[in-house]
């Protein structure tokens, strides 16, 4: 969900020091809802994805679950009892859970990519020279967070956290054999990093891009610390960076081991370290028709080992990428920050890099040169790289993307008919995947909870009793236009109050997950309530998405959660709609290519049935 407004949206921002957290010691805690009221939304979000005699089943698995002083009560009262004691009850189970604990590879399955709007670069200086501004605008962005002079961001016009803007630079993932963790090096902290690393061709170079008092260089000094890069690192190295792209497991046993070298160990410091990772892409052969599509392929998985997948190291909070081609954008580890404070970085250095001064002629004293990163390879290490290059090229292969730029309209038209953009395209999605399947599926929306303490996210169920029957409705051909408007607005509206439940703490998955996960805790029994086939079915999200609005016409993309499923983001501008589909070719049952069509007639035919009834109030 991208319903906030972010610094980002402000343009080129002059500082206003301190106002940053103005409001953070005011935000509330996180609230813990009812038990019954949870429970109840549970069912209403269940039961269009049962059969009716599973939903009887599971109606009675609930109400054993919330009867008085059974097991859902008293696991209740411990989740009060813990929320009491910690500023935000879910945060750190959140991270761990959500992230840090997940052992699949962290590429394509929990990395982001974004793609930027395609840049005009035709030669090797085009690129330093755009890589040079890209540099300067982030840390343009990176001094409003260095002196708290971010505006503060709002939803609904209420301030939000601005904790993850301090998660986002100078931040890295680090791998361990059964759990990640994850460090931050704040500006407020001693010793704060004034470099980044800059990759090409496999290779790893510390880069300053500050002097000794942290002001940052010009564009000069950053232009020729990034042609020494290149100049010296004209010869491919070998991908060290494909580690990061491994099982969490089988990177963290490795990383261990080399750690131990103290020339390793002093490597992974810098890297760990840096502001931000800036990877110089070499020229790569476009596989898609779509050039969008080739780029998103390079901002989630670097396109391959034969790319540039092992010019990464993705366990780097950010990783911005400039190709001699023009394509440019980033991949960023998901585990310190959502979108928006991401999208907010981007907007604002994209606007910070097309208005500064063409000006790399000023003569400038030099800055110390960049220091190559070495790393001391065992036999063992080299060997899991070679499995890693198979890995990304299988996880390649089996990846399907599909970039949909949706030209027949934008959120314009959502907001003629005075109906909610994001609730739209969501039940435009519903009706997609009813289309072809001829059911609903268990759908995630990501829903922000920044407007609390340390507040991360919570789900959107968007396939909820209004949009089947609208999806049913649309695939009846008895039905009058004027009762599938009517019901698409009934839906609408359904999609808007759960919207509104889940940002204001009221949503019910991360409620649940605290009841199961204080369970585990206590050394008890998982309850009945978590293993029945209803809470499986719904939290298989077949569909997940997520609405990434932003100033520029880019696009946010991310696999599938699911082995059968599909992972949909939308950037919604006012005249078109910016989709990204993603799905694994694995499964005979899902094609993004399909859905995307699919999408684009459920768009078009909801427009028609709209403009066919007039509309009515505001919903």
């Amino acid at each position: 969900m991208g319903l906030s407004k972010t610094a980002a949206s402000l343009g080129r921002v002059k500082p206003q020091h301190g106002r940053m957290f103005l409001h953070q010691k005011s935000l509330a805690r996180l609230p813990i809802p009812p038990l019954q009221q949870t429970l109840y939304r549970y069912l209403l979000s269940v039961e269009p994805l049962l059969s009716k005699e599973d939903f009887e089943t599971t109606k009675k698995v609930v109400e054993d679950f919330g009867k008085p002083n059974g097991v859902g009560q008293r696991l209740q009262m411990a989740l009060v009892k813990r929320a009491k004691k910690l500023d935000n009850w879910l945060s750190q189970w959140w991270l761990s859970v959500a992230y840090l604990e997940f052992r699949s590879p962290v590429v394509v399955n929990v990395s982001p990519g974004i793609v930027c709007p395609r840049e005009n670069i035709n030669s090797e200086s085009d690129q330093l020279k755009f890589a040079s501004k890209f540099i300067s605008g982030v840390l343009d962005f990176k001094h409003l967070i260095d002196t708290n002079s971010l505006p503060v961001d709002q939803m609904g016009g209420q301030p939000l956290c601005m904790d993850q803007y301090y998660k986002v630079l100078a931040a890295c993932r680090i791998p361990g054999p059964r759990k990640d963790d994850l460090v931050f090096y704040p500006p407020n902290k001693p010793d704060a990093p004034k470099h980044i690393i800059v990759a090409h061709k496999n290779h790893f170079y510390s880069v300053d891009v500050m002097d000794k008092e942290g002001v940052p260089l010009t564009l000069s000094q950053l232009y020729s610390q990034l042609k020494f890069v290149l100049e010296a690192s004209t010869q491919p190295e070998i991908p060290v960076g494909l580690l990061t792209t491994a099982h969490r497991n089988t990177w963290g046993k490795v990383y261990k081991r080399l750690n131990k070298d103290p020339t390793n160990a002093k490597s992974f410091d810098d890297i760990k370290r840096a502001i931000f990772l800036l990877c110089l892409d070499s020229s790569s052969s476009q596989t898609e028709q779509n050039f969008s599509a080739h780029v998103a392929r390079q901002a989630l998985y670097g396109g391959g080992s034969g790319s540039n997948s092992g010019n990464r190291w993705y366990d780097k909070t950010i990783q911005f990428f400039v190709s001699p081609n023009g394509g440019t954008g980033l991949t960023y580890e998901h585990s310190g920050a959502e979108g928006p404070p991401i999208i907010s970085l981007v907007d604002h250095t994209l606007a910070y890099a097309h208005s500064i001064a063409d000006d790399f002629s000023a003569m400038t004293v030099d800055a110390p040169a960049p220091k190559k990163l070495n790393f001391n390879l065992d036999l063992d290490a080299l060997d899991t790289i070679e499995e890693a290059k198979q890995e990304i090229d299988s996880l390649a292969g089996d990846l399907q993307l599909t970039i949909l730029p949706f030209k027949h309209y934008g959120k314009d038209f959502p907001k003629s008919q005075k109906l909610s953009p994001d609730a739209f395209i969501q039940i435009a999605i519903q009706l997609t995947y009813y289309k072809i399947y001829g059911r609903s599926a268990a759908t995630y929306e990501s829903a922000s909870l920044r407007k609390y303490q340390y507040g991360r996210t919570d789900t959107i169920r968007s396939a909820s009793i209004a949009s089947n029957a609208f999806c049913k409705a649309m695939e009846e051909s008895g039905t009058k236009p004027s009762e599938k408007a009517m019901l698409f607005r009934k839906a609408i509206l359904s999609h808007k109050e759960y919207t509104n439940l889940a940002i204001n703490g009221d949503g019910i998955d991360r409620h649940l997950l605290g009841l199961k996960l204080i369970a585990i805790e206590q050394g008890e029994n998982v309850p009945d309530l978590f293993m029945d086939t209803a809470y499986t079915q719904s939290s298989h999200f077949n569909v997940s998405t997520s609405q990434v609005p932003a100033k520029h016409d880019l696009v946010m993309c991310f696999g599938p959660v699911v082995p059968d499923g599909y992972g949909i983001c939308y950037n919604p501008r006012q005249n078109h709609l910016n989709f990204a589909v993603s799905a694994f070719n694995t499964s005979p049952e899902t094609d993004s290519d399909v859905f995307a069509k699919r999408l684009t007639e459920s768009l078009l035919e909801i427009r028609d049935v709209l403009e066919s009834a007039p509309p009515t109030a505001k919903l």
